[in-house]
């Protein structure tokens, strides 16, 4: 086989990963006929087809499947490799890749990460905004060291612990009948709440998938009425008397400047979790080792004694 060519493994991975050769392009910052002669010359070297083209897409052969486990281990020695000797060299900066949800960067990681950057200044950071699988995705491939995601995942190839409560919440307006139940304190059963109207958040991440499913179990269908794609949308459907509405705790501040109450949901589901994930028996480099311990010794000691 001729030179292992890391730029179109990463091609390969993204495009595994994506199904859709406009995306790939776009996550790698290279033009779509680029992307595609890139492949096409691959798989004629190759010998096989690595993926079946259709109108909806792309999507791995056996063949393609084979060579990208091959990439992606090849890629994370490479990046191991590079772990281990940064500790072995002297005046090197050193980096952090950290993968996060924008639900983290809502709560305390911002802080945590700033009193990392003042102890450590000379280590390059590298912070990505990004859905919860994809940054497990870049996580599991090597392109971050570390990712901050909510708990409702697979987590078989990642080492992980607990970084940040992030309860659900329940969200209503002045007047409507459930903010007098709020006002009287406690937590609020989810089965009470969805009685109600609720407007309904797009599933795209976690939280909606999380909100859904627990109301499948109850028989009930949210978001009829009015349906976003953002929480700030959602937020602003509530105040404008939509109905009621759903958020994890990191996302509470959204409500500053309303006049809307909050109440967490009492339910054992709802008892959510961000978590630091690694990927299992890869080399931690000093950054990373050195922020590690920094989440532990901030973190509530509750959290640790919580069931995810």
């Amino acid at each position: 086989m001729a030179q292992f060519d890391v730029v179109t493994a990463r091609l390969v991975l993204a495009l595994a990963r994506d199904g859709s050769i406009a995306r790939a392009a776009e996550r790698e910052s290279i033009a779509p006929s680029a992307v595609s002669r890139r492949i096409a010359d691959l798989e004629a070297r190759l010998g096989v087809s690595l993926f079946d083209r259709t109108p909806q897409g792309v999507r791995l052969t056996d063949a393609g499947q084979a060579y990208a486990d091959g990439c992606r281990a090849i890629l994370r020695q490479v990046e191991d490799l590079d772990v281990v000797m940064a500790d072995h060299a002297t005046g090197r900066r050193g980096s952090l890749r950290l993968a996060s949800t924008s639900s983290a960067l809502s709560g305390r990681l911002p802080e945590l990460l700033a009193l990392f950057a003042r102890e450590q200044p000379t280590v390059s950071l590298q912070i990505q905004e990004m859905t919860a699988a994809a940054a497990l995705s870049v996580l599991e491939d090597a392109r971050a060291d570390v990712a901050i995601v909510a708990d409702y995942y697979d987590f078989a190839a990642f080492a992980v612990e607990p970084f940040e409560a992030d309860r659900v919440w329940v969200i209503a307006p002045p007047g409507h009948p459930l903010a007098a139940r709020i006002a009287e304190g406690g937590e609020i059963p989810f089965a009470e709440a969805t009685v109600h109207e609720v407007v309904g958040v797009r599933q795209t991440g976690a939280l909606d998938r999380l909100i859904n499913e627990a109301a499948r179990k109850l028989g009930r269908s949210l978001g009829e009425r009015v349906r976003v794609d953002s929480f700030p949308a959602l937020v602003r459907m509530v105040e404008a008397g939509f109905g009621i509405g759903f958020l994890r705790r990191t996302s509470l501040h959204l409500l500053a400047g309303t006049d809307l109450v909050a109440a967490p949901l009492g339910d054992a589901w709802a008892q959510r979790r961000l978590l630091i994930a690694t990927r299992k028996d890869a080399p931690l480099a000093a950054p990373l080792r050195r922020f590690l311990e920094l989440c532990r010794e901030t973190r509530d000691p509750e959290l640790d004694r919580e069931a995810p």
